[in-house]
């Protein structure tokens, strides 16, 4: 019989996972849920729920640092950070719209656990180079810490790191140490319209070789949402500095087009939605998330346009390709050989039924020696294979 167990502090998440070590009782770690359908099926009969671990335990403002409990929704925290002109620089994307749930439901601990992060990663890093501590209960049911609550302690960085895009298959998180950073006074986006998808890509690595400090790069094909191409880069700072920046972007991609300039709230909402895969949300098509180098995406797509009808749009100034297999088929063969044929990179099968999931590769397969080394880093953190089994591989 299913057993939903909710500790509401870590010596609780403590004693749950001694028990299911003991039992040889799988479990299946969630918050809120906003993130079940991403990775395989977990293979377990009981859920550890941390949606009682929620609160902010310490937030300083001045040091740049803000402790909260892995099951604290991540919309909660960007409300209180906000109020205090500060971000989570590495922008979480929320599953939950592409998913069919309801949007604000995502926690702390899933975030880290997938490593999510948004647009403005090219410039910020992804959510495991925001990580300054963790306090967490390893598969053996043991507490143990790693890092620490000051930006320029870097001792023990590389266990949080490690376990940011481990699904929850290594450790739960039970309270994490983040680095908060001061929010831009301003922002606007660079707009062109019309480009082709190489033209875009092209146009975007442009920008960002450049000294304009582009904190988000993006190509939307002609087609996506009904609408013209775009593309977009974005800018924030000080006014002044984001005036300036502009007129270096027109004068260095005047050859592509004319521009036009999104003001703050427009410009905010749009890089919203492609934060959050709005194009594909709320649909049942299978989505892929493609990460690859930028230069090769527009090839890429183009390969797969010739084999499957498919939808596309570019983020990462093109280093991540989104993609809406509009037959309702996975493709996952001609995927990952287009892939192989442009050089090579990541990917994952974010949206499809769970028996889709239960047979395909979800995570992009990794090499042999790879793959040695993750399973001796999972016999070390959960030799009994009680954390989400099955969740990134079968059987693991």
């Amino acid at each position: 019989m299913e057993t939903t167990l909710k500790p509401r502090d870590t010596r609780e998440v403590e004693e749950a996972v001694r028990w299911a070590a003991a039992e040889n009782q799988p479990l299946e770690i969630c918050g809120h849920g906003s993130k079940q359908g991403l990775g395989r099926p977990v293979q377990a009969a009981h859920i550890l729920d941390l949606s009682n671990l929620t609160g902010v335990e310490t937030y300083e403002p001045a040091e740049l640092v803000l402790t909260v409990k892995a099951g604290t929704p991540v919309a909660e925290v960007e409300e209180l950070v906000d109020d205090n002109g500060q971000e989570l620089s590495f922008e979480p994307m929320d599953y939950g719209p592409l998913f069919g749930s309801e949007p604000g439901k995502g926690t702390v601990g899933g975030v880290l656990a997938s490593n999510l992060s948004g647009p403005r990663r090219i410039k910020a890093g992804a959510a495991r180079d925001h990580v300054l501590g963790m306090e967490a209960v390893s598969g053996r049911g043991e507490i143990f810490n790693s890092g620490g609550k000051v930006v320029k302690n870097v001792t023990g960085y590389d266990l949080p790191r490690a376990l940011c895009g481990s699904f929850g298959t290594l450790a739960v998180a039970a309270t994490v140490t983040l680095k908060v950073n001061p929010k831009p006074e301003t922002s606007a986006t660079f707009q062109l319209s019309g480009l082709s998808e190489e033209d875009g890509v092209k146009a975007l690595c442009a920008a960002m070789g450049s000294s304009a400090e582009v904190s988000a790069a993006a190509h939307l094909p002609s087609g996506i949402n009904g609408e013209d191409s775009k593309t977009i880069l974005r800018l924030e700072g000080f006014e002044t500095s984001v005036d300036y920046r502009f007129r270096t972007l027109q004068n260095l991609l005047k050859e592509f087009a004319s521009p036009a300039r999104l003001a703050e709230a427009e410009s905010q909402a749009l890089w919203r939605s492609i934060r959050d895969v709005s194009p594909f949300a709320n649909g049942e098509t299978p989505v892929w998330r493609v990460s690859l180098t930028p230069t090769a995406g527009p090839r890429f797509v183009k390969l797969l346009r010739d084999r499957i009808d498919l939808k596309a749009f570019f983020d990462w100034s093109g280093g991540l390709v989104w993609l809406s297999c509009d037959d309702g088929r996975i493709h996952d063969v001609e995927i990952r050989a287009a892939l192989t044929d442009v050089g090579g990179g990541h990917a994952t099968l974010v949206r499809a039924d769970a028996s889709v999931r239960s047979n395909v590769e979800v995570f992009q397969p990794q090499p042999a020696p790879l793959a040695t080394l993750s399973r001796r880093l999972k016999e070390q953190f959960d030799p009994h294979g009680v954390l989400n089994p099955g969740r990134m591989i079968s059987g693991v």
